[in-house]
């Protein structure tokens, strides 16, 4: 993607940890320890001054008990042309990934759960900017499941903090590039603030054309059906709608998804080795390609999602017939 993408999806927020340093590591042999001990800026210094230089070595967050910020920086020089290994009429219009192994990612290296998640960004930001870039026209990302609520309320505030703080610095950028910025999920449990900026994001940028995205937040699949089938019945209560007209059409049209013009995924991503959909778009994934990926998330990069799109581009999709 262009390079102001890098200040589209720069970061700097509040987080209630310690003084920690958090680094997604460059791809060498550094390890984490290597920085144990050290100020933000020894840190800064020694980790950042080759990164300008040696474009994808090295990602950065870094927390300091003193300001209580956190930053966290990555190279964007320029577009990522399409592989040759992939052909452009054959591009899936609608990607989606469930962005799975965030904690495992952490706890292997000694980390806190939510440097993961800091870590995690960036593979999100990534797959944006390829997205982007390669004539994908909507991704949808498993950001928050509704069933995370029962995970313990200093991450779950967290997620939803970074959250909050991401778009509200990636609105202006987004409205000056063509993204449009969807939001789907239950927001009822989502905090006051939250809520006034997703949808000041989503007036903000709905008539961009270029590219969606679409962020899944508290989100269930089976949520999803159950709201599409409550809105159906009060249209029959109040005599817009007649029993017999029900079919497959009127649900979809009244699934979250209706914000896209093309609803359903082409293809669908799922890290971290795990084989299931975890209740994830369950009606629109009826015809989606599947592509599971060992690597945990904050390690699924350009390689493995051109390997994504490579197997999406040497499949049959026969929706039920024959060639």
């Amino acid at each position: 993607m262009l390079l102001l993408l890098a200040n589209m999806f720069s970061l700097r927020l509040p987080i209630p940890l310690e003084k920690t340093l958090i680094t997604s590591l460059p791809k060498t042999s550094t390890t984490y320890s290597a920085y144990s001990g050290m100020t933000r800026f020894q840190v800064c210094h020694r980790y950042l001054s080759n990164s300008i230089t040696k474009r994808g070595t090295s990602v950065v967050a870094f927390q300091d008990e003193a300001d209580g910020e956190i930053f966290v920086d990555e190279d964007f020089l320029e577009v990522d042309p399409l592989p040759v290994e992939l052909q452009p009429e054959l591009m899936p219009k609608h990607v989606a990934v469930i962005m799975d192994g965030n904690g495992r990612w952490a706890k292997m290296k000694g980390l806190p759960t939510s440097a993961g998640h800091v870590a995690g960004t960036q593979s999100f930001k990534r797959i944006v900017k390829l997205c982007y870039g390669w004539g994908i026209k909507v991704l949808t990302v498993f950001a928050f499941s509704m069933d995370n609520w029962i995970r313990p309320k200093v991450e779950t505030e967290f997620l939803l903090n970074l959250f909050e703080r991401s778009i509200l610095s990636q609105v202006e950028e987004c409205k000056r590039k063509g993204i449009q910025i969807s939001v789907i999920g239950d927001t009822s449990k989502l905090p006051k603030s939250l809520k006034s900026m997703i949808a000041n994001a989503e007036e903000t940028t709905k008539e961009n054309p270029k590219f969606q995205l679409i962020l899944a937040v508290s989100y269930s699949g089976k949520y999803d059906v159950v709201q599409a089938c409550k809105s159906v019945a009060k249209k029959v209560q109040d005599g817009l709608l007649h029993l017999e007209e029900i079919n497959e059409n009127i649900i979809e049209k009244e699934l979250e998804t209706n914000c896209t013009e093309f609803p359903y995924p082409d293809l669908l991503i799922r890290t971290s080795g795990e084989l299931r959909v975890s209740n994830f778009l369950l009606w629109q994934l009826a015809y989606t390609e599947f592509f599971f990926n060992q690597k945990l998330w904050p390690d699924f990069g350009k390689d493995e999602f051109v390997e994504a799109l490579s197997s999406f581009q040497n499949r049959q999709r026969r929706y039920g017939g024959r060639h």
